[in-house]
């Protein structure tokens, strides 16, 4: 993931930052308990798509 666009992506629910982990290349949102896909290294950051952690 891009260290810029991790600057200012944040969780579209509660506008926190978001954590990314490599091991799974998804986005975690700590606030939430939410996770968001990344296909073809783009963050999918749609609510209704994401997993619940």
């Amino acid at each position: 993931m891009d260290e810029k666009l991790m600057e200012i992506i944040v969780c579209p629910s509660c506008r926190k930052k978001l954590i990314y982990d490599t091991n799974q290349e998804k986005l975690r949102c700590e606030e939430c308990k939410l996770e968001y896909n990344i296909i073809n290294g783009i963050p999918i950051l749609i609510i209704e798509e994401a997993e619940r952690l």
